[in-house]
């Protein structure tokens, strides 16, 4: 009863917020692909209109990312024309799943299937002065050849004017983009990749070695999904793309802040193996070990093009520049959490792939977690707390299968994690959290059982605003939070002594200072010490995609607001101190930033609705 008046009250609100379903509608927040009304294409197919692509074969050095050239002539260009990439090359109507929407109920359509990515050509002045032009794209390994399709017209009524010779990577199958996560305990590493080998094809596994050990081989489990799986449109119509099969494999029994080598591995059935090149990460430090530790937080970043396709809307601007600063302070950082809004994929299942393609050098060398967010799990009738289409039929599907994490059950996306002298306390926003459900008891448990000698700093991590944030739209609420999100959860907070929670959801950055009961309970603002009072909140939802403007109210609890793109570093340099950095996307330099000191006895100190009562007893 509970859900459906809160649900009730999300519809009344409708027309004033969209608070309940995502972010509003201002045309940056739409997925590009979901632009093209692919149903509506019609033929007008012209030998006047060469398309030739190469080279034909990529990968020939192991590459799974090619930049290939499109040479276009077109006598009859036009500025509205623009050219669709596509994968499987061949991708006419003869593979289309029946459309519920489809124009003409009495006319199967001439196309039913997304491409995979998209640009203008309007983007080349040489096109559009001549009609002539080599437009250079970047294709990545995802299991199938891909052609390159001119249209005239506009997005909503394509005409299909010419389509280029196939090009394909020379094994089309090959294992590509590990994903690293921590497993269950503190020695044990997961890698999870993507591949065309279904077992009945190929045995998948891990060779893995660190130098003064012998090497070893782990198997590899595998899945996937299909289209039946999906559960709404347009991730069962046009933007369904088979996903291949996902492996992961848990390498166990790791000696701590090691570097190990490891590679991917398949024994195809004729005895060969195809093997993936070499990559290296460092092992987990035990639990509560003083030693140097660095994790990176942010939410929402979503994937880019750095050929400028599909970026016609501004759609996820920072994407990019937040994956290249992790990259190029790679070997300064030991494990990532992107806390929800993880591709934006919405439906459209290729640019799984593309996101996967993109934070490789990042994943496959440091644990990459994962959080859900709306845009991973939320669809009607399906069990998510709101009621929204913002997975565009996905369902969660898609993010429980091709990253691991170390939750009990994959469906339920809440777990804990320990890296070193850190316990991460990680909540699912799309499932209730509210005090008596089967989260609320989780996220006690994860906060209560951690030893704060040994693992001092306490991070409780969720994709909505469970806590504080003074966005637009939840200041027009008047909650500056999400509906419900700290009532049942402050206590606990507090109980616990929760350093710092972070959020994600709005696109932009905000600290608190210490609070508790919408009350600053410490008036410092770059250094905190002695005994914890309350739990700094973090808004860090500014990775990639679009910006979420501040309300015009700003309250006393907001310390610092920043309407640009960055993410969080936290370093641990001993039990006593912690350093907290918000960095730029754009050149990485340090935004805002504060220190945490606090020693043991620091956190067994009482503070308001921390402690047990006490008894006068001796």
């Amino acid at each position: 009863m509970a859900k459906i008046l809160f649900l009730l009250l999300c519809f009344i609100r409708l027309l004033s917020s969209n608070l309940c379903c995502g972010h509003s509608s201002d045309g940056r927040g739409d997925q590009p692909l979901a632009q093209i009304n692919i149903y509506k294409t019609s033929l007008a197919l012209d030998t006047s209109v060469n398309i030739h692509a190469s080279p034909q074969v990529l990968g020939l050095q192991g590459e799974d990312t090619e930049w290939v050239d499109v040479a276009i002539s077109n006598h009859k260009f036009s500025s509205n024309d623009w050219i669709g990439v596509f994968s499987p090359a061949k991708f006419d109507s003869s593979t289309c799943w029946p459309p519920k929407n489809s124009p003409n109920k009495d006319k199967s359509p001439f196309l039913c299937s997304s491409p995979i990515k998209y640009t203008y050509m309007r983007n080349y002045p040489e096109y559009t002065k001549s009609g002539n032009v080599i437009v250079k794209l970047q294709i990545i390994n995802q299991r199938a050849d891909v052609s390159f399709a001119l249209f005239s017209g506009s997005l909503d009524q394509p005409v299909l004017l010419g389509v280029s010779n196939p090009v394909a990577f020379v094994n089309p199958k090959a294992p590509v983009y590990p994903r690293l996560a921590l497993g269950k305990s503190w020695d044990e590493m997961t890698v999870t990749w993507t591949s065309g080998y279904n077992i009945n094809e190929a045995v998948p596994f891990i060779e893995w070695s660190s130098k003064g050990l012998p090497a070893r081989r782990s198997p590899a489990g595998t899945i996937t999904f299909n289209r039946n799986s999906m559960c709404g449109d347009p991730a069962r119509s046009v933007g369904w793309r088979d996903p291949g099969f996902f492996h992961t494999s848990f390498l166990k029994e790791l000696w701590p802040n090691r570097e190990y080598t490891y590679r991917l591995g398949h024994d195809l059935v004729n005895g060969s193996t195809i093997w993936s090149k070499n990559y290296t990460f460092v092992s987990s430090p035990f639990p509560g070990q003083d030693s140097l530790q660095r994790v990176i937080i942010f939410g929402d970043m979503g994937k880019g093009e750095r050929d400028g396709s599909n970026e016609y809307n501004d759609y996820q601007p920072g994407s990019l520049n937040t994956t290249d600063q992790l990259i190029n302070d790679l070997k300064n950082i030991d494990i990532v959490f992107h806390i929800g809004d993880i591709t934006y994929s919405n439906g459209y299942i290729s640019q799984w792939d593309q996101f996967t393609a993109q934070v490789e050098p990042v994943a496959s060398k440091v644990p990459y977690m994962i959080a859900s967010g709306n845009h991973e799990r939320d669809w009607p009738d399906t069990g998510s707390f709101y009621a929204g289409q913002d997975s565009g039929g996905e369902c969660g599907v898609p993010a429980e299968t091709m990253f691991y994490f170390p939750a009990e059950n994959r469906a339920k996306f809440w777990y804990s994690a320990d890296y070193g002298m850190f316990r991460f306390c990680v909540a699912d926003s799309e499932h209730d959290w509210r005090e008596g459900t089967e989260q609320y008891k989780f996220i006690e448990h994860c906060l209560a059982t951690v030893d704060r000698k040994t693992q001092p700093w306490l991070i409780f991590i969720a994709h909505r605003v469970l806590g504080y944030s003074s966005n637009d739209w939840y200041g027009k609420e008047g909650t500056f939070e999400e509906p419900m999100g700290r009532e049942s959860l402050q206590k606990l907070w507090q109980k616990y002594k929760v350093d710092i929670a972070f959020y994600g959801h709005v696109h932009n950055y905000e600290r608190t200072c210490p609070i508790y009961q919408s009350q600053c309970v410490n008036g410092e603002k770059d250094h905190y010490s002695g005994t914890f009072q309350g739990t700094i909140h973090v808004v860090v939802g500014g990775a990639g995609s679009h910006l979420s403007p501040f309300s015009s109210l700003t309250p006393k609890w907001s310390l610092v607001r920043d309407y640009d793109y960055g993410f969080v570093k936290l370093t641990a340099s001993d039990h006593s101190n912690l350093l907290f950095e918000y960095k730029k996307s754009s050149n990485g330099q340090v935004h805002d930033s504060f220190k945490i000191s606090r020693d043991y006895r620091d956190v067994l100190a009482c503070t308001h609705d921390s402690c047990e009562p006490t008894t006068s007893a001796s």
